[in-house]
């Protein structure tokens, strides 16, 4: 049974505290230039990003708004079933358990054709804009930056960057970082969906809950990510600064054309998401087999861990590796001191795999029942809210490789320090919300 933690208390303040100077410490001795780091920028940050936090929790009125948000996610995912229905008859029924190939899929398909149909229309143009316009007035960022951070609230890590592709080539390293930073940092909004519906298990209540925290992780994030940044990679160099207006012009000539171009991109992403998957768990059985199967085995180890996590770990894994290695760094940002290890092997397999197959982990390990407090499960949550790992480098490097052809040897150099920057965005995020939840 999931405990609940004892609320907010000087307890929960000081580690929390203790979490947020943590990831800026990792934040300061990574700077490639730390006398130009903005702190003005960087309290203003942590101040919007602290105020969303603590409203989503503990304001009715916050609160409200993106529990509203999060029935509209999950009325969309609704109505997705119906088109599942049609196909797969009574095989798109959850009686048999949750299938992801039928139940996860489909819905970043129909996600991905209405985004599509709402750029036709101009809404996510002007939403972005509004959420641009207050970044640049409170955290004194280029409205290129402020755009491209707003966009990615909503949209992938390469589709974000196309809103302001006309000034990639005059930006300046640290802008260019910031964009990276802020694509790694979030995730996509067809995504979101799939891991409503992943973690849910389509208990209603539990798809409210987890559609209102990964939407402010998702808004938590654009903040987080011009703050951790611009300390990475201070500006430096002069800004260029434009009249930058989100355009409202668009490639489809009609709604039908909008819908079955968004349609052939989500088709796209679900045949690539499920060819990675298939990869990635399966190495992960392979890793396994190689730990525990062999080392552990042999070696007693198995046993060991056994004993050692009272059962929680079931032999000498490439997870349980993982979460030994991460556990004092959970700790340090507030994660429960029963949970850590879970936690820290969550964001070593989305760094190391993916955030799809971390995600598929947190699902399981929360309906085995292996976590003790609530609170880590929602940590978690927003921890592996971005797209922050080694095959995102590649992606990102190719989607803005083409936009920007003349920036192509500063972006493949500023990969590595880019996935770290997005990771640290979610910690910052899941320590800020630990604090608060107590």
């Amino acid at each position: 049974m999931v405990a609940s933690t004892g609320g907010f208390g000087i307890e929960s303040l000081l580690r929390g505290v203790v979490g947020i100077i943590t990831v800026l410490a990792v934040s300061y001795l990574m700077s490639s230039n730390r006398k130009k780091i903005d702190w003005k920028l960087v309290g203003s940050g942590l101040l919007i990003q602290f105020a969303l936090a603590l409203s989503v929790l503990y304001v009715p009125f916050v609160g409200t708004l993106f529990e509203l948000l999060g029935k509209a996610f999950i009325k969309l995912m609704d109505f997705t079933q119906a088109g599942v229905g049609f196909l797969l008859g009574p095989y798109a029924t959850k009686s048999n358990g949750f299938i992801f190939l039928i139940h996860s899929m489909p819905v970043i398909i129909f996600f991905t054709a209405i985004v599509s149909l709402f750029y036709h229309w101009g809404i996510i143009q002007r939403v972005v804009g509004a959420f641009s316009w207050v970044l640049r007035k409170f955290m004194n960022v280029s409205g290129a930056e402020g755009l491209v951070v707003s966009g990615n609230i909503f949209m992938g890590m390469t589709e974000s960057p196309v809103l302001i592709k006309n000034y990639l080539p005059s930006m300046n390293r640290s802008e260019i970082f910031l964009v990276m930073v802020a694509g790694m940092g979030t995730i996509a909004g067809s995504v979101m969906a799939t891991y409503i519906g992943m973690l849910s298990g389509g208990d209603p209540a539990a798809r409210l809950l987890f559609a209102k925290h990964l939407l402010s992780a998702s808004v938590m994030a654009a903040p987080g990510s011009i703050v951790i940044a611009k300390m990475l990679c201070p500006q430096t160099e002069p800004v260029t600064e434009q009249e930058v207006k989100v355009s409202l012009e668009n490639q489809h000539h009609n709604i039908l054309e909008a819908l079955a171009s968004g349609t052939s991109v989500g088709i796209k992403l679900v045949v690539n998401i499920a060819a990675m998957l298939l990869v990635f768990i399966s190495m992960v059985a392979l890793l396994n087999y190689v730990s525990e199967g062999l080392i552990g085995k042999y070696t007693g180890l198995n046993d060991w861990v056994v004993s050692v996590t009272d059962g929680k770990q079931q032999g000498f894994t490439f997870q349980f590796i993982l979460g030994i290695i991460l556990s004092p760094f959970m700790w340090l940002i507030g994660v429960p001191f029963d949970d850590m290890m879970l936690v820290g092997s969550l964001l070593g397999q989305k760094t190391i795999l993916n955030e799809f197959v971390a995600y598929f982990q947190l699902q399981q390990w929360k309906d085995a029942g292996l976590f003790v407090y609530e609170k880590s499960i929602i940590m978690s949550t927003y921890i592996l809210c971005g797209f922050a790992n080694i095959s995102s480098i590649g992606i990102l490097l190719g989607g803005l490789g083409v936009l920007t052809p003349n920036k192509q040897n500063l972006i493949s150099k500023l990969g590595i320090p880019t996935m770290i920057g997005g990771a640290l965005v979610s910690i910052m995020s899941a320590t800020m919300v630990g604090m608060i939840l107590g």
